[in-house]
């Protein structure tokens, strides 16, 4: 088999390291990483089109060998699976992130729409992130990937289907267990800082306190809160398809 490893952190981000080394341990076969280089959050799913993408040689932070782009997480992956890389990649693997991708969250994530590019281009994908304002070691949430790749490889996914794991921060020995969830209900609490610059001309900030969730039985958001690992299968099909058969009764 062969591996793509990315994030959306950047290709020093100590996540990074530990999951391409964690895979690599595994056995699962050979591991190839292409990340961006800078960070990268909260960037969504990019495609850039308007401009040229580069990539070079890098090292991850444990020294290893990578490749880097100055494109998006996603822009890795395309770049990858269209020749950058020139042996077929079997499995994408994208994180560790730094913080949990719950909810909502997913829409925004690099890390989730990093393996929601690899889902377009007919690839499993699996996104991977750990709740270090807790406990920051990424070593067990990386050998909990590797646990979720290797079951990947076995039995495969539908297609147009991702995982996205969230790993509570804890101890490896604390972690309760994996709970497969559903994605929850994420509540924003931003805010508007609005400012002027030394010339007069206003420019805002989107600030605000850290968004939260609803921790309701099933979700992404209890399984973490009760020091679980959250397995959510998500799909791109985001037709709401309860909604067509009233839709078309509508006078349009």
């Amino acid at each position: 088999m062969h591996i793509l490893v990315t994030n959306d952190d950047g290709v020093t981000a100590p996540g990074l390291a530990a999951l391409a080394n964690a895979l690599r341990e595994s056995g699962l076969g050979k591991v190839t990483v292409l990340a961006p280089n800078r960070n990268w959050s909260a960037s969504g799913h990019v495609k850039t089109l308007h401009s040229p993408l580069r990539v070079r040689p890098a090292e991850l932070a444990d020294g290893s060998d990578a490749l880097a782009s100055d494109g998006a997480p996603s822009d890795c992956v395309a770049l990858a699976l269209l020749g950058v890389v020139k042996e077929k990649i079997d499995l994408v693997v994208s994180g560790i992130n730094p913080f949990p991708n719950l909810g909502h969250d997913v829409t925004y994530s690099g890390t989730v729409t990093a393996a929601m590019e690899a889902v377009i281009g007919h690839v499993p994908g699996i996104a991977v992130s750990l709740d270090t304002p807790r406990y920051a070691d990424y070593n067990p949430a990386a050998r909990i990937a590797a646990r979720v790749a290797r079951e990947v490889i076995a039995r495969g996914l539908p297609p147009h289907t991702l995982l996205n794991v969230n790993v509570p921060g804890l101890p490896e020995n604390e972690i309760r267990g994996v709970r497969i969830t559903r994605q929850g209900l994420s509540v924003y609490l931003d805010e508007l800082d609005e400012r002027v610059d030394p010339r007069g001309v206003p420019y805002y900030w989107i600030g605000g306190e850290a968004p939260t969730g609803e921790p309701e039985e099933g979700t992404d958001f209890a399984a973490l809160a009760d020091g679980y690992v959250s397995v959510t299968p998500l799909q791109l099909d985001l037709t709401a398809h309860t909604q067509i058969g009233s839709l078309r009764n509508w006078n349009l």
